[in-house]
C-alpha cells in the first residue's frame, strides 16, 4: 500500500514546504481519506484515477479544495466522484457547502456521461469496501462528527486517526485489526497549549505519549499529522523528544510504502 500526504503549502518557486495547512492522504493514486487538497496537489495521472474520497469530518481543512476538484473535472468525469461518509456528515456537507450558496449542490447535477458526485454513505462499526479497499470507521473524540479508521487492502493494514482527543473506540477497533503496519495520528499543539488542545479536541505530544500506551500492537511505523505550521518547530522537537520507537513526523509529497 502506498500513501501520501498530499502537500498543502507551497514557497514563491510552486514547490511543497513540509508545513501542512490542509489534511488529504492519497491512497495507492486511487482513493483519498478527507480531501483539503485534493484540487491543488494531485498529477494529472492521478486526477483521473482518484474517484473515491473518504471524508472523515467536515471540518474546512479536510474539504477545503473538494468541491473545486468536482468542479475542474466536470465536463470530463465518465463516472461520479464518490464521496464516503456517515448520514451525519453527508448532510453537513450538504446544508454548509454544497447548498447552491457555497457552492453547487453536485450530487443533482449530470454531465454528458451520467451524474458527476455520488454520495456513498457508510455507517460506523461496520466494514464497507473503497474500491480495492476495505475500511471500518469508528467515532473519535473531536467537536464535529469524526470518524478514525482502519484501512486494509488484504495484505497491509493502516490506521488513521484522524482529528482526535483522548478516545476509547479508535483503539479498539486498532487493536482489534489481526496486524497493523502503520498508524497515522495528529499531533495538533504543543505541550504549552494543553488547554487549547483540550477544548478544541486535539492532541499535543505529551497527550499522545499517553494516548499511544492503548495501543497494543507493536512493530509498526507510527507517524505524527495534522502539526500546526504556526508550532511546527516546537512540535518537532515535542516529538522527537518523546522517545518513542518508530515514531515519526509525515513529510508531506513523499510516498510511504508498506
Amino acid at each position: 500500500m502506498k500513501i501520501q500526504l498530499l502537500p498543502s503549502t507551497f514557497d514563491g518557486a510552486g514547490c511543497a514546504t513540509p508545513e501542512q495547512r490542509l489534511t488529504c492522504f492519497l491512497i495507492d493514486d486511487r482513493v483519498t481519506v478527507d480531501a483539503g487538497s485534493i484540487a491543488l496537489a494531485l498529477t494529472d495521472e492521478q486526477r483521473e484515477s482518484v474517484r473515491d474520497v473518504i471524508v472523515t469530518h467536515p471540518h474546512m481543512d479536510h474539504i477545503a479544495s473538494l468541491p473545486i476538484f468536482i468542479d475542474d473535472l466536470f465536463g470530463s468525469l465518465t463516472e461520479p466522484v464518490r464521496v464516503h461518509a456517515t448520514e451525519e456528515v453527508i448532510a453537513l456537507l450538504e446544508r454548509d457547502v454544497f447548498n447552491w450558496t457555497v457552492y453547487p449542490r453536485f450530487s443533482e447535477l449530470k454531465n454528458q456521461h451520467g451524474p458527476v458526485m455520488q454520495y456513498m454513505p457508510f455507517r460506523t462499526g461496520e466494514e464497507f469496501q473503497v474500491a480495492h479497499l476495505k475500511v471500518t470507521a469508528v467515532p473519535v473524540n473531536h467537536i464535529v462528527p469524526t470518524v478514525g479508521m482502519v484501512v486494509s487492502d488484504g495484505k497491509v493494514t493502516v490506521a488513521f486517526s484522524s482529528d482526535t482527543y483522548h478516545t476509547e473506540e479508535f483503539w479498539e477497533l486498532v487493536n482489534s485489526a489481526p496486524h497493523l503496519d502503520a498508524l497515522l495520528i495528529e499531533a495538533s499543539f504543543p505541550n504549552s497549549m494543553a488547554q487549547l488542545a483540550e477544548v478544541s479536541r486535539h492532541f499535543t505530544p505529551a497527550m499522545l505519549k499517553q494516548e499511544l500506551q492503548k495501543l497494543n500492537h507493536n512493530g509498526l511505523d507510527i507517524l505524527t499529522v495534522h502539526l500546526k505550521p504556526a508550532y511546527r518547530e516546537t512540535l518537532v522537537e515535542e516529538i522527537n523528544g518523546l522517545g518513542i520507537p518508530r515514531l515519526g513526523i509525515m513529510e508531506p509529497g513523499r510516498t510511504y510504502e508498506w
